[in-house]
């Protein structure tokens, strides 16, 4: 199963569209979820005029306080999302998803995790992860190589 015929491989400008909309909706979830902190954050910083060095010490206080929350709801979002249905709601505008390679069928809780894991790390790294895909034969970034997966069309 390791040849690139016998799987139809989503494209990189679909699998890139997917995931800007995943990023957007994650955005939103994380907007929802600090609306007070990030309104008083706004608020403080249009008071002065500019950004001054207090604001951006509220700023990084906040990530470093939130960074924890930030980074569970994004592996939860892509976890959940790809191990029920084999595509987030990015890959199912875009109509990806996400199989395993062994069974062709959705990834399973501990691959989807992975995957979810590991993707987290390259966005963390400068997308270096996603770098791989357009490498590989099964145009794999280093979360589909790691977890055993592949990205088609749905």
């Amino acid at each position: 199963m390791t040849q690139t015929s016998s799987f139809d491989l989503a494209s990189m400008q679909k699998r890139m569209a997917s995931f800007v909309i995943d990023d957007i909706i994650i955005s939103f979830f994380f907007m929802i979820i600090f609306y007070d902190q990030i309104t008083a954050l706004i608020s403080t910083a249009d008071a002065g005029g500019e950004i001054s060095t207090v604001t951006m010490e509220m700023m990084n206080t906040f990530l470093a306080e939130n960074i924890v929350i930030v980074f569970a709801i994004k592996v939860i979002y892509h976890t959940v999302l790809i191990w029920q249905n084999g595509m987030t709601i990015g890959k199912y505008i875009v109509k990806i998803k996400v199989i395993s390679l062994h069974t062709e069928q959705r990834p399973t809780f501990q691959q989807a995790f992975l995957r979810a894991s590991v993707r987290l790390i390259s966005d963390t790294f400068f997308y270096l992860g996603y770098i791989m895909a357009f490498f590989m034969p099964l145009k794999q970034t280093l979360h589909d190589k790691l977890s055993n997966c592949v990205v088609v069309y749905a």
